[in-house]
């Protein structure tokens, strides 16, 4: 069995992770597509939870909904310091 085909083990908080960067990825892709700044954007929405902040271009409001602010957070802050737990 090469090591290619062995089945990879995730941990269920990294699969989340994942989730979220997807999310934002998405998100941002949008904002920049209709000409917002997507960084100025991003952070108002995460200061006041206001979804106005965020496009329905490629539903970006309804993907960026499905994250609670503080897990958003959490998540910037330990990809920021690189923390892997």
């Amino acid at each position: 069995m090469s090591e290619n085909s062995k089945t990879q083990q995730f941990p269920i908080a990294s699969l989340r992770e994942y989730e979220i960067r997807d999310i934002l990825t998405k998100v941002y892709e949008a904002l920049r597509e209709k000409g917002y700044d997507p960084i100025n954007q991003l952070v108002g929405y995460i200061l006041s939870e206001d979804p106005t902040y965020i496009t329905s271009h490629n539903n970006a409001r309804s993907l960026i909904r499905k994250l609670d602010r503080d897990e958003i957070m959490t998540s910037l802050i330990k990809n920021y310091l690189n923390i892997k737990n």
